[in-house]
């Protein structure tokens, strides 16, 4: 049996005991979510504007372009455009993201007498799994209203008469609710989910697989590993993520920056929005804006993962 076999299992805990372990869960990665936010926003608007730009006619030629005009158009907060959103939402997202994983792992240690079994390798990737799934439904929202207000830049360069349908993420919420009633939040929630499955399987499943391995080659348990090599594990991890999932992120940015009128939209499903994209560029077309996120991968990750860790620890301790 490996040494991740041999990792404990997560407690199985009585109902109350259970919110608890889940207000913890919920804290830790609320925390990591407003770091993440803060170190990571600015690459995801640059990542956001290269994969939606028009292809006929671009407004940025590469990546520093974009980070140049941003800041010469907009100045240091065009960098941080829509960040109110992901901001307000990290309390759902992460409530969601690190809840369900902590749950979904705790559910798959136990068995069906109610005692325990160490987790094996497969177990943090179906945990992750069953997370992604479940957080596409918060994470969703999220990233339409962000994404809505950081492409508005480039529609209003393209035509000198736009006029921008929104200025705050408040005025995009009820826009899009005015228009779409309770779907509104949602455009886009299907490549969402076909993102988010097998991306956090990846990126949960390996952050917990190579933290073990990392603790059993040092012989300490992964609780007593350094900062450095947490972070190290969660940097390697985002960019597992993104190298996995970014053709199908370059849709779900594509759906979710499309009008919010359904009547006006180009893209009105996930396989309509393939096959636009396709005729565009081709393979490349789907790569767009991959060189901001793998800059981000590393230190936004590793500031993330490392934080709901050690955070985790600490309010776990004995």
């Amino acid at each position: 049996m490996s040494a991740v076999a041999q990792q404990p299992a997560p407690a199985a805990v009585a109902p109350g005991a259970g919110l608890v372990k889940l207000a913890k869960d919920v804290f830790a990665g609320t925390c990591g979510g407003i770091a993440v936010t803060f170190v990571g926003h600015p690459f995801d608007t640059l990542k956001v504007r290269l994969q939606t730009q028009p292809v006929d006619k671009p407004v940025y030629s590469g990546v520093v372009d974009c980070a140049r005009k941003t800041v010469q158009w907009e100045g240091l907060g065009g960098l941080y455009k829509g960040v109110a959103s992901p901001l307000m939402g990290q309390m759902f997202f992460r409530a969601s993201l690190f809840g369900a994983f902590g749950s979904s792992k705790r559910w798959l240690a136990t068995n069906t007498d109610g005692s325990t079994r160490p987790l094996q390798r497969p177990d943090y990737y179906t945990a992750g799994a069953m997370t992604g799934f479940v957080a596409a439904f918060t994470e969703g929202p999220i990233d339409l209203y962000k994404s809505q207000l950081q492409v508005q830049i480039i529609r209003s360069k393209q035509d000198p008469n736009y006029k921008a349908p929104f200025t705050s993420v408040f005025e995009c919420v009820r826009q899009t609710i005015r228009t779409n009633g309770i779907r509104g939040p949602f455009q886009g929630l299907s490549a969402t989910l076909l993102r988010n499955v097998p991306a956090n399987a990846v990126y949960l499943g390996n952050f917990d697989v190579f933290k073990n391995a990392v603790a059993e080659h040092y012989g300490v348990r992964p609780a007593e590993l350094s900062a450095a090599a947490v972070a190290a594990c969660a940097g390697v991890t985002g960019i597992s993520y993104w190298l996995v999932i970014f053709p199908v992120d370059c849709v779900k940015s594509a759906m979710q920056t499309d009008a919010i009128n359904p009547a006006q939209r180009r893209y009105p499903n996930v396989a309509a929005t393939v096959s636009a994209l396709w005729a565009e560029g081709g393979l490349r077309r789907f790569f767009k804006g991959f060189s901001p996120c793998l800059m981000r991968a590393v230190p936004a990750n590793g500031v993330m993962l490392l934080t709901v860790d050690k955070i985790t620890h600490f309010l776990n301790r004995e």
